[in-house]
């Protein structure tokens, strides 16, 4: 018998910037529910980041560093007669994206003394550049990949 289909529910754009992206950081940073501490540490950043880029949009840089951070394959456990072969997929859109934020909150919360929205803003502005700590997760999932191209097979 088969699960149920999980329901989705849908990330409503945050007020002041109305993007879906600020939003979804913004709920990967709170903790406790406290959303309008969160909020004002996103907006924080964004604003540090327009002080330091002067010519550039905020969300352009955002965008950009969401873009260079999301993987297009990772490897997934696959256990085939006895054994576990770590198997090389591709990342679906909404996984992508999951795994950006994430990657993206957990390097910023791992950098220490500062502010976290100083924290947040240099990290973006690192990954916009194909740089930083969440840049290297990345860099380090495709290349796992890479070298467990051979267990390509065994995808289902």
């Amino acid at each position: 018998m088969r699960r149920p289909v999980k329901i989705k529910y849908g990330v409503k754009p945050d007020p002041t910037y109305n993007s879906l992206l600020v939003e979804k950081i913004t709920n990967q940073i709170m903790q406790d529910g406290k959303k309008s501490i969160a909020r004002k540490v996103v907006y924080d950043a964004l604003l540090e980041i327009k002080k330091k880029i002067k010519t550039e949009n905020p969300l352009e840089v955002l965008e950009k560093a969401i873009e260079n951070i999301s993987p297009q394959i990772e490897v997934r456990s696959r256990r085939v007669g006895g054994a576990n072969y770590q198997v090389p997929r591709e990342v679906r859109d909404q996984r992508k994206l999951a795994l950006a934020v994430r990657w993206l909150v957990l390097a910023t919360l791992a950098t220490k003394g500062k502010k976290m929205s100083e924290k947040l803003a240099n990290e973006l502005i690192a990954a916009s550049k194909k740089e930083g700590a969440a840049y290297k997760k990345k860099e380090d999932t495709h290349r796992m990949a890479e070298a467990n191209r051979a267990f390509a097979h065994f995808a289902w």
